[in-house]
This record gives C-alpha cells, sequence and structure tokens, in this order.
C-alpha cells in the first residue's frame, strides 16, 4: 500500500500528468455539454435538419485551419523553447485569423452554392461559416496561446467556454420555441461562439500579456505555418467531408445518421484527445534534438493509449443498441453506422502519436504530405461508395483513410529514425579522424 501510495504521489507531481488531467477535465466537462446540445438539437432538429446543420459545419471544417494559417501551432513552438516572444506570436496570430477567417468566409459561401444541397438555407451557411472561421478560430488560438505556455487548466476553460454559452442560449432558444428552425439554431450558435470569441482574447490579454504587431520574419514563419493549415485541413477532409459529399449524394436524411454516429465516435476519443494536447508542447521539445527523443516520448504513452483505444471501440460496438433510447426512435439506423464506424478509436490512437512524433521533430512537411495523400484517396473513394451504399460507403471510405494513414505515418517515423541513425554512424569515423 506505501509503494502503492508513493507510486500515486509520484504521479500527481507529473506534468504531463497534472495537464492531462486537466485537459481530461475540461474536454469531459465540454462533452457532457456537446452531448446535452446534441441531444436536444437532434430531437428538435430530426435527421433532416440535424443533417443541414451537419453538412454546413462539415464543410466550414475543411477550411478552418486556413483561418489561422498554423499561427496557434507555431506559438506554441516557438513560446515553448522561447516564452519572451509570446507577445508578437500572438499579435501574428490573431491578425492572420481575422483577416484570413473572414476571406474564407466568402469562400465557403460561395462554395456552399456548388456543395451543399438547395434545401441548406443560406443563412444557416452564413452563420455558421462566421462563428467557425472567424470567433471559433479566435477562441482556439487563444487555447493555444494558454498551451504554449503550459497553464493547461485555462486551455481547458478556453475549450469549454463556447459550449457551454452556445447550450445556455440554447436553453433560451428552446424556452421560446420547443421546435427552433435551423436558421434559429445557427443564429444562437453564432452569437454564444462571437461572445466566446471576445471573452477568450480578453482574457489572454489580462493573464499572459497583449498582443505586439511586429512584422520581422513573418513570411518565412507562415510558410512554416501553411503546413500546419494543410495538415490541418487534410485531417478535416478525411474526418469530416464525408458529412458534406453525403449531403449531396445521398441526403440530410442519412447525412443526419452518420452524423450523429460520428459525434458519438467523437465523443469516445475525449480521453486520448486529452493526452495530445497535454503532450503537445512536450514533442516540440523532445524532437529538438531528433526523432528518437520524440519517439521515445511516444512509446511511454503508446500502450497505455492503444488499449483505451481497443476498449472504446469494444464499448461502441456492443452498446450501440442505447443510442435510439436516447435520441428517439427516428435514429434506430444510428445504431448499424456506430458498429460499422467502431474501429475508428483505435486507428486514431495509432496514427495521431506517430503523426505528432514526426511534427514534434521538425517532420511537419513530410507529415502534411502524408495526410494530403489519404486525403485525396478518401475524396476518391467517397465519390464512388457513397452512390453505391449511403452512408455505408461513407464509412468504409473512413475506415480505409485511417487504417492508411496509420500504416504511412508509422513508416514514415521509422524511416526517419533508420535516416537519422545512419547520418550519425556515417559522422563517427569523421569525427574519430579529427
Amino acid at each position: 500500500m506505501s509503494r502503492v501510495g508513493t507510486g500515486l504521489k509520484r504521479l500527481s507531481t507529473h506534468t504531463l500528468f497534472r495537464g492531462s488531467l486537466w485537459m481530461f477535465l475540461g474536454q469531459g466537462v465540454r462533452v457532457v455539454v456537446q452531448a446535452v446540445y446534441f441531444v436536444l438539437i437532434a430531437r428538435a432538429l430530426g435527421p433532416q435538419g440535424y443533417g443541414a446543420f451537419v453538412c454546413v459545419t462539415a464543410l466550414a471544417s475543411v477550411l478552418a485551419p486556413f483561418a489561422s494559417l498554423g499561427t496557434g501551432n507555431l506559438l506554441i513552438k516557438q513560446v515553448s523553447r522561447d516564452p519572451s516572444c509570446f507577445a508578437a506570436q500572438w499579435g501574428r496570430a490573431l491578425a492572420v485569423t481575422a483577416v484570413s477567417g473572414a476571406a474564407l468566409t466568402l469562400a465557403a459561401v460561395s462554395l456552399s452554392y456548388l456543395l451543399l444541397p438547395q434545401a441548406v438555407p443560406f443563412w444557416l451557411v452564413l452563420a455558421v461559416c462566421l462563428a467557425d472561421l472567424i470567433c471559433y478560430r479566435l477562441v482556439d488560438v487563444a487555447a493555444q496561446a494558454f498551451q504554449g505556455v503550459n497553464r493547461l487548466s485555462e486551455t481547458s476553460q478556453m475549450m469549454l467556454m463556447p459550449n457551454v454559452v452556445r447550450l445556455a442560449l440554447l436553453g433560451v432558444l428552446l424556452g421560446l420555441d420547443r421546435h427552433p428552425s435551423v436558421v434559429a439554431w445557427g443564429g444562437v450558435y453564432l452569437l454564444g461562439t462571437a461572445v466566446s470569441a471576445l471573452a477568450a482574447v480578453l482574457f489572454v490579454n489580462a493573464r499572459i500579456a497583449g498582443p505586439a504587431f511586429d512584422r520581422s520574419g513573418m513570411g518565412r514563419e507562415l510558410a512554416e505555418g501553411i503546413y500546419f493549415s494543410v495538415s490541418l485541413s487534410s485531417q478535416s477532409v478525411y474526418n469530416d467531408i464525408d458529412k458534406t459529399l453525403l449531403s449531396r449524394l445521398a441526403g440530410l436524411g442519412a447525412t443526419g445518421i452518420y452524423g450523429a454516429a460520428y459525434r458519438i465516435i467523437d465523443v469516445s476519443f475525449v480521453p486520448i484527445r486529452s493526452v495530445l494536447y497535454a503532450s503537445y508542447r512536450r514533442y516540440f521539445q523532445t524532437g529538438a534534438k531528433g526523432i528518437e527523443g520524440a519517439l521515445t516520448f511516444t512509446l511511454k504513452l503508446l500502450p497505455y493509449m492503444a488499449c483505451y483505444g481497443l476498449l472504446a471501440s469494444a464499448a461502441l460496438f456492443f452498446c450501440a443498441p442505447v443510442v435510439p433510447l436516447i435520441l428517439g426512435a427516428q435514429y434506430a439506423e444510428v445504431v448499424p453506422a456506430l458498429r460499422w464506424l467502431a474501429l475508428l478509436p483505435l486507428l486514431k490512437v495509432l496514427h495521431y502519436f506517430a503523426g505528432d512524433t514526426l511534427t514534434g521533430a521538425g517532420y511537419q512537411r513530410a507529415r502534411t504530405l502524408c495526410q494530403v495523400a489519404v486525403a485525396l484517396i478518401n475524396v476518391a473513394l467517397l465519390l464512388w461508395l457513397i452512390p453505391l451504399y449511403s452512408w455505408r460507403g461513407a464509412a468504409l471510405a473512413s475506415l480505409a483513410a485511417d487504417l492508411s494513414l496509420a500504416l504511412a505515418t508509422w513508416y514514415l517515423v521509422l524511416r526517419r529514425v533508420k535516416s537519422e541513425r545512419g547520418c550519425r554512424v556515417g559522422l563517427a569515423p569523421a569525427a574519430q579522424g579529427r
């Protein structure tokens, strides 16, 4: 018992454990809040209305990473190594996000006419794009600002805030109308996200430092930031573009069913996401001397995360029949959809940790190219399989994409390890000769 107590005491003082715990608590509360308004909205709007909302958010999520152009990730990277540059990195992130987000909103609204069904209202598209491409991106870079200075309790608060505000406003909306239109929900979604963005920016200014707008070296950093943006956008393509294409090729009802199942998958991934957030800064530190440092760190975490991924996949498969009891009989088809997608948590564990190993060691370009290739393959599979098999085709494409990404990223990690070892062996004789 004394050994157990000593072990728990050491664990409680471990930085990664405390960071993961803060992120897990924040993500856990966030999941509960999201689950409540997910159930309320799904029941109030029905599969058709919920499908319209899901396909618009999926379109915005593909473009969203370009709103900040990777400046939030660069902030974490630079500040984790040199805290004195925070003000300049924070100012750059705010400026780029505001300008780029506005441009992307115009692009997304234009693309909606080509990619989304005519049944999706214009005002819903505009509200969601303003919320997700400008307001939520400001909340996101505020969370990354606290992540960069290793204050993960504040990071979790930033990530939780929009969900709490939106739930409160949803309660007001449902109090006024038990069956609101999808456009009314879009307005609530925008208002809640905008209020959260303003509060998040002011909170960072008050708790860390205000922004400083320094343009020196901006072009070079943005060139690197583009890789982060393309990487995150590729993630959104193989995670979310299936909902957009499904709405166009199979209808809003199928999109609502598939979107509900995928939301449950996302909920199951919360503990893993908490560890990923908490460890992200550490990857840049361990990877500063090469990929073996980052890989050693990964191998300490991966066995536990993989076990959780396997358990989560099993739980999703066997507990799927509970879903219609919560969402209503109209969502009965979510049961087979969830079972088709049940393996995703385990596959995501494998490729996310391999990907962060590459990123931390300075191989973001290699990771990005890999993700882009998988995203293109995924889109091709979706265009082929959805017309044939509806949401089942989308599920098959998603499983193929995540499996391919897991295999490809681990191949890149092992290849880079071999390459770096070869370089050291080649340099050793020269060092001895000197």
